[in-house]
């Protein structure tokens, strides 16, 4: 069965004594299974170059480039589709979810330029820890269907080829650390905070919520301090790594 080749990756990756010996495993079982792209990165900041956070991968030719240059990161459904996913998905799965955002139509065509390079489809697996999402590995090229005992075994597989990677890179302890900021919010707070995470501007928190603009302000200001964020969009955005919203 197809389904030993994860389970033996697991138990082999233990004893690799350097990456190229552990991406050497991965690379088998991803060959048995016909993929012939993927990568292993943790998860970037806006202002990191994400080819930096790459601990292991394959990708077509100049598509990293491409991706790079033309700060596709920014609108990548797959990627954004990541801070809201507890679970592994295709990358077709993402797309759906932002049909009414206004880059709908960039992301669409960036989903086909990717096709062309091919990229067709795929799946992602998230990689948590106690900060919120760390990373997550991606494989893919030719459409392959999994089962979901597959799913569930490669989903433990890129666990163990992200943290193993970074074990070897002598980073994992200093990754998994949970980042020292104040999260003692009150409910109020709380409730700022998740309609910020929607999108809402302080005028229309202040019609729900019957308070007056200056005083929603106030709140965000208090969230901004206590979250060491530079404005509100950092903010939202260590609100859910620290999972404080969804």
């Amino acid at each position: 069965m197809t389904v030993n080749h994860l389970i033996q990756f697991m138990a082999v990756a233990q004893g690799c004594r350097n990456r190229e010996e552990l991406i050497a495993e991965l690379e088998k079982v991803l060959s048995v299974y016909g993929f012939e792209y993927y990568g292993v990165v943790r998860t970037p900041k806006p202002d990191q170059n994400p080819l930096s956070l790459v601990l292991a991968g394959r990708w077509p030719e100049k598509w990293p480039q491409i991706y790079v240059t033309k700060k596709l990161i920014l609108i990548d459904p797959s990627v954004r589709y990541l801070a809201q996913a507890h679970r592994p998905f295709r990358w077709s799965e993402a797309l759906p979810a932002f049909k009414d955002d206004p880059h709908f139509k960039r992301m669409q065509k960036m989903m086909a330029d990717a096709y062309k390079f091919g990229l067709e489809e795929g799946y992602i697996f998230p990689i948590h820890g106690r900060g919120g999402i760390l990373g997550n590995m991606t494989i893919g090229g030719r459409p392959v269907d999994l089962s979901a005992i597959e799913i569930m075994l490669f989903d433990a597989v890129a666990k163990c080829a992200f943290w193993r990677l970074m074990e070897l890179n002598g980073e994992a302890d200093a990754l998994n650390s949970a980042p020292k900021v104040d999260v003692r919010l009150t409910r109020r707070e709380l409730e700022i905070l998740n309609y910020l995470g929607e999108g809402m501007t302080s005028n229309e928190m202040s019609k729900l919520l019957e308070i007056s603009n200056h005083t929603v302000d106030w709140y965000v200001n208090e969230l901004q301090d206590k979250l060491s964020a530079k404005n509100r969009q950092h903010m939202v955005g260590l609100a859910i790594r620290l999972g404080l919203i969804h």
